[in-house]
């Protein structure tokens, strides 16, 4: 039997591309990468980042301030945008505080603040700075914590730390808890912001590329790091309903490595098999896949086999990482927003900066933009030690 189907009624996404889902639209409309050579406080690493600019100048201030760092600086400037919080407050209302949930992933949460506290340690003692505040910082439940305070939110709350399925899995976390009873409506979200420990540690699995990333490219050499903050507000569809829905999910753990993919996919087929099942959607009647897409060899080739094996060659799919940089614990909710644009504006996005597909793959990626309607389309989120999670999302009537 098919999920009971859960709308969008509100969505926010910031990433290097600008400040507000219309950004992200445009710049996917017109083939324009927000990446840029590493310019990350003192990293001197050759690779190239999706930055979000200003964050530098806008600190947490007041009553808020005990949670300035980069993360929530992001979330704050996320939450911003595109009347997202003015549609909160109208749900708050019709709702209640108490019977809205907040649901959002992250990876490093505001590592960044420790980062800098350590600079900051005394030489004799070893001692942080009176000034660091890891609870309303570095803890992973820090930005889910700031989400809800800032929305005047008083439900269930959660962070979600998979890695770079966390806000993919998100969704499907407020989609089981709505349905438990614990919560009416669910603002479902991921933030992540660069720090020097996912720079240099993506560095370390030399899986950071020195050039703006190709997935699918027969010469992909790896990732580049970015940052963003997305938000949606997820509550039960009605009968007739126009929006886009959240129509599935899949998830799996297929734990084969601490950080590569199953080679032969068999935890991200399992996952897709799963999203489809539960909205009782054949293969077939997937319009778009927004792959995972890293751009790393390794990771490429093991979702294009499950793709592969769960589709065939014929279903259109791409990866948005070359505009946007892998965004980690925020691509589940960035690549499902961008997945609500291209099924609301009927796009295929291109497979940004990728000039020459692998022969030895066999999905059916596409290089160029196509404008076509879209009825439903996949989301593919994988992460770090088999955490895999695929949201479908479609428009039609129930």
């Amino acid at each position: 039997m098919a999920i009971q189907p859960l709308a969008i009624a509100a969505r926010t996404l910031t990433n290097a591309l600008g400040r507000g889902g219309a950004a992200s639209l445009g710049a996917l409309r017109r083939g324009e990468s927000g990446l840029r050579p590493c310019d990350f406080e003192d990293a001197g690493l050759p690779t190239w980042i999706g930055r979000v600019a200003g964050l530098e100048e806008e600190p947490l201030t007041g009553e808020f301030a005990p949670f300035d760092c980069r993360n929530n600086r992001l979330a704050r400037l996320g939450l911003e945008q595109d009347g997202f919080g003015a549609a909160v407050r109208v749900a708050r209302d019709r709702y209640g505080p108490d019977r809205i949930g907040v649901f959002v992933g992250t990876s490093t949460s505001g590592i960044g603040a420790t980062e800098h506290a350590y600079r900051q340690r005394d030489p004799i003692t070893g001692s942080l700075p009176a000034t660091f505040d890891y609870p309303h910082t570095h803890n992973v439940f820090s930005v889910a914590d700031f989400t809800r305070r800032w929305l005047g939110l008083t439900g269930v709350a959660m962070a979600i730390s998979t890695a770079c399925s966390s806000s993919a899995k998100a969704f499907a976390s407020a989609w089981r808890q709505m349905r438990a009873g614990f919560c009416d409506a669910a603002v479902v979200g991921g933030v992540d912001s660069l720090c020097l420990t996912t720079l240099y540690g993506f560095n370390a699995l030399g899986l950071a590329s020195t050039q703006p990333c190709r997935p699918w490219d027969v010469e992909r050499d790896g990732l580049n790091v970015g940052e963003a903050a997305g938000f949606v507000l997820l509550e039960w569809a009605e009968p007739g309903d126009d929006r886009v829905l959240l129509l599935g999910y899949g998830e799996s753990s297929d734990a084969y490595h601490m950080t590569a993919a199953h080679p032969e996919g068999a935890g991200a087929t399992l996952a897709m098999q799963q999203a489809l099942a539960r909205a009782e959607v054949l293969p077939e009647q997937v319009d778009y896949i927004n792959l995972h897409g890293t751009a790393t060899p390794l990771n490429d080739a093991a979702e294009d086999r499950a793709v592969a094996r769960v589709f065939g060659p014929d279903t259109p799919c791409s990866s948005t990482k070359g505009w946007t940089g892998h965004t980690l614990g925020a691509a589940g909710v960035t690549e499902a927003v961008f997945v609500a644009l291209c099924l609301e504006h009927g796009l295929i996005p291109g497979t940004l900066n990728t000039r020459q597909r692998d022969p030895k793959l066999d999905a059916g990626v596409v290089l160029e933009n196509r404008e076509h309607p879209l009825r439903t389309a996949l989301s593919n989120s994988f992460g770090f030690g088999g955490t895999n999670c695929s949201l479908l999302f479609g428009r039609r009537d129930i």
